[in-house]
């Protein structure tokens, strides 16, 4: 539901191009050249076509953006530190002293006293303006408050998140004045809680498929709508919805009708707005998520959110703009669990000694606390950034978002597994941390989408950067160019840090050259090649983590803190190592055949509807 690729036009001269691998081949294949007609490949992206200013973006042009990295984002000023310092310390107190995460877990609810502790407390309003009766953090002090929840309680962070990260963070973004002024302060308050309605029973992923409809009545005064949403949290508690529907939008041009998307701030009290009863989940248990049902709902005109037909727009922004905060949520997840891990590992002894003295939980504790450090230097990088202004962060977002879901499933596993028995048993409340954990795959895009999002969007700019090239010696100059390692930095990098330097300098280029080959040999056929797409968004990942950790560690070394360069060349050393894996395997044909081999094991079970072998007992 992230893109729609349009077409992918390769002339069929492009075929008597072996590779890119060898810059002799290039120049030996002049003849092909001069028939070869520009590569187009575009893409329907809900993105503005504006220049790159993201270093994401500019991995897959063998650019490496050091301006988006250097220097990691400062953005607090001594005030904000202190406001967030001071919001930390009650967080922490209410965690502690109020929240029962296991009771609300076995209840499935938050108890009322509570939600009232929560409203007294701004946990409703943080990035709502103060003239609206909000808190006014920055994206970077919402994401560092954020860690409570990941810290203590994701069911009840998932609550707090469905309200003011999608719930009406549309308002925020996309609302009038008069929206503004009418809504902010009773979400702000918790006076009345909000939700987010997409999906429907036929459209998860494919968001563009929805059914719900809005048509306008004669009057020109109120869009009827009909229509149902499945899965919504804050669903049956909700007295505000940010709702999408099918309109009719006629072209100005053409004088055609079509059906767009537009969003809708509706009120529960227009009538027509009902709910199912709570969903029984694996986990995030007292978190309110039910269907959502509109008949005949009236909306009036002035609640369209945004344009008329520009609804598809505001949804994806909605949720770019939420899922930074995820990486910062699943930080103090993390963080908790590796102290968890590691108090036991220094405490049980088996065979003699502590767990802490083998190297096989030495490893385990080693990756856990690079998959944080990884996950936390892109998650602070990306909110810093948007606090700075950056016009374009929907690639970075994707990343962190995708990186951190899965770092904290693993983190959480190896937690387990180092607790042996003890963290398989309910009572020492691991299990509830694996059970919440599973839907942040899911759901605010799930990660095989959002690969699938990255991916085609790096395509799509090689495809643009090969058009561009317009002339054979014009095209020869550019793959020349990508033999070659990404620009020395200009930034002044610690010593310690060179060796990492270059290995995401040479992987950039690397991973360029690779990216263009796969153009040039699958054609438009690329978009049905899930398997490569993967493996490139895979790269990807790896590339924007290593930029991340080198900047933060950079910068702490500047101010005379070393301590994290060692986790920052680890971490280097190992994505350096699967980057140089993934590369191989794309461009290795024997590899193409295994996926073959394998996908086609797919088909048939898909085809016999289970499991293809029989009993070998019979």
């Amino acid at each position: 539901w992230l893109i729609f690729v349009q077409h992918y036009y390769i002339t069929n001269n492009l075929s008597k191009i072996m590779s890119l691998r060898s810059a002799s081949l290039l120049y030996n294949s002049a003849k092909a050249l001069r028939a070869y007609q520009p590569v187009a490949v575009t893409c329907k992206r809900y993105l503005a076509d504006t220049p790159n200013t993201s270093f994401a973006r500019g991995i897959f042009l063998g650019e490496l953006r050091e301006e988006e990295l250097f220097p990691y984002p400062d953005v607090l000023n001594s005030e904000q530190k202190e406001t967030i310092s001071m919001m930390m310390e009650a967080g922490h107190a209410f965690f502690q002293e109020t929240n029962d995460a296991a009771a609300n877990d076995s209840n499935e609810k938050i108890p009322d006293e509570q939600l009232d502790e929560m409203k007294a407390l701004g946990m409703y309003g943080l990035m709502v303006p103060e003239e609206y009766g909000g808190i006014a953090l920055t994206n970077t002090m919402y994401a560092k408050f954020g860690e409570l929840t990941g810290e203590y309680d994701l069911g009840l962070g998932i609550h707090t998140g469905a309200h003011q990260s999608i719930g009406y963070k549309g308002i925020l973004l996309y609302g009038n004045e008069a929206q503004k002024e009418k809504y902010l302060p009773s979400l702000a308050s918790g006076e009345v809680f909000a939700c987010f309605c997409l999906t429907e029973p036929s459209s998860g992923s494919d968001a563009s498929s929805i059914k719900t409809r809005a048509e306008l009545n004669e009057a020109g005064t109120h869009y009827n709508m009909n229509g149902s949403k499945i899965w919504i949290s804050n669903g049956g508690i909700a007295e505000i919805f940010t709702v999408f529907a099918q309109t009719p939008v006629v072209d100005a041009k053409t004088g055609e009708t079509k059906d767009k998307i537009t969003a809708f701030i509706v009120e529960r009290s227009f009538g027509g707005v009902n709910h199912g009863p709570p969903e029984k989940k694996m986990g995030i248990k007292c978190s309110n998520t039910a269907e959502v049902y509109f008949e005949n709902c009236q909306v009036p005109v002035e609640n369209v959110l945004g344009e008329v037909g520009g609804g598809f727009k505001v949804a994806m922004n909605i949720l770019n703009n939420g899922r930074f905060g995820m990486g910062a949520c699943l930080t103090g997840t993390m963080r908790m669990l590796i102290a968890r891990a590691t108090d036991h590992a220094n405490n049980r002894k088996q065979f003699v000694s502590n767990l802490r003295e083998y190297q096989g939980i030495q490893q385990k504790i080693a990756k856990m606390n690079l998959l944080c450090y990884a996950n936390e230097s892109m998650a602070y990088m990306l909110c810093g950034n948007m606090d700075r202004g950056a016009p374009e962060y929907q690639l970075e977002a994707a990343i962190s978002k995708i990186f951190a879901s899965q770092s904290a499933w693993d983190v959480c596993d190896e937690t387990i597994q180092i607790l042996g028995g003890a963290g398989f048993m309910k009572d020492v409340g691991i299990e509830r941390w694996m059970r919440d954990l599973r839907i942040f795959r899911i759901f605010e895009g799930t990660n095989d989408i959002l690969k699938l999002f990255i991916a085609l969007n790096g395509v799509q700019d090689v495809g643009k950067k090969l058009k561009s090239a317009g002339t054979m010696g014009a095209v020869m100059g550019l793959m020349k160019s990508k033999f070659l390692p990404a620009a020395p930095l200009k930034n002044t990098v610690h010593s310690d840090l060179a060796p990492s330097v270059d290995m995401l300098r040479g992987d950039i280029a690397k991973f360029s050259v690779a990216v263009s080959e796969q153009v040039i040999n699958h054609k438009k056929r690329i978009i049905e090649k899930q398997v490569l797409l993967n493996r490139i968004a895979d790269v990807a990942i790896l590339l924007q983590s290593m930029g991340a950790v080198i900047s933060r560690s950079n910068t702490m070394a500047d101010k005379g803190d070393v301590s994290e360069i060692p986790l920052a060349n680890a971490w280097c050393a190992e994505s350096h190592q699967k980057i140089k894996i993934l590369l191989e395997e794309l461009a290795d044909s024997n590899v193409t055949k295994v996926d073959d081999a394998i996908l086609n094991v797919g088909k048939l079970s898909l085809d016999a509807n289970g499991y293809l072998a029989k009993s070998p007992i019979g």
